[in-house]
């Protein structure tokens, strides 16, 4: 099993929309939900991962996908 971040999909959202983020080559990547690219360091990913994992924003929708990249 690899725990790399590259090895992870994270989707963060509500029952109307839903957005992706993951990491690529040149790092970490967020697509909106209309389809909107962004570059991001971790440190974005995290401010806006972390309140919906804490509950602060009670409406969020946070799911992890793994995949094994070799």
């Amino acid at each position: 099993m690899n725990l790399m971040n590259k090895n992870y999909t994270i989707f963060i959202g509500t029952k109307n929309f839903t957005e992706k983020y993951y990491k690529d080559k040149n790092g970490w990547l967020k697509i909106s939900a209309k389809g909107n690219k962004f570059r991001m360091t971790a440190e974005q990913v995290l401010n806006h991962l972390l309140p919906a994992i804490a509950g602060v924003k009670k409406n969020l929708i946070t799911k992890v996908e793994y995949q094994d990249i070799s």
